[in-house]
């Protein structure tokens, strides 16, 4: 088995730090379990998973990924509070990366696969 890297790209870090600062404030104010909390809680958990097992989440079509990715395979991991974690594996003969492109909430998964509200 090859080794797994997953590492966080763009948006992905800056959401992903965005959230540390929040919840290293919330822990300042002696806060508990709240939903940043939460959140960033499921996504270290999430990437342990793909880290174990990089096809963890589930495959998007190739027809569904968004231009704006410009990748060849895109891969959606559900975290709490509807929020998603989109990635795309790459590998080669030594090691498999995992580059996480986006955290997002649902609101923004939807207009960024412009799904419709009904």
């Amino acid at each position: 088995m090859k080794p797994v890297r997953v590492i966080l790209l763009d948006e992905a870090d800056r959401e992903y730090k965005r959230l540390n600062e929040v919840v290293g404030q919330q822990i300042k104010e002696e806060k508990e379990n709240t939903t940043e909390m939460q959140l960033l809680r499921s996504i270290k958990q999430k990437r342990d998973f793909i880290k174990a097992n990089p096809f963890y989440g589930d495959n998007i079509k190739k027809k569904l990924i968004p231009k704006s990715y410009s990748v060849q395979n895109l891969w959606r991991v559900e975290l709490t509070g509807y929020w998603r974690m989109l990635y795309t594996i790459r590998g080669d003969e030594v090691q498999i990366i995992c580059f996480i492109l986006d955290i997002l909430d649902h609101d923004n998964y939807n207009k960024k696969f412009g799904y419709k509200k009904k």
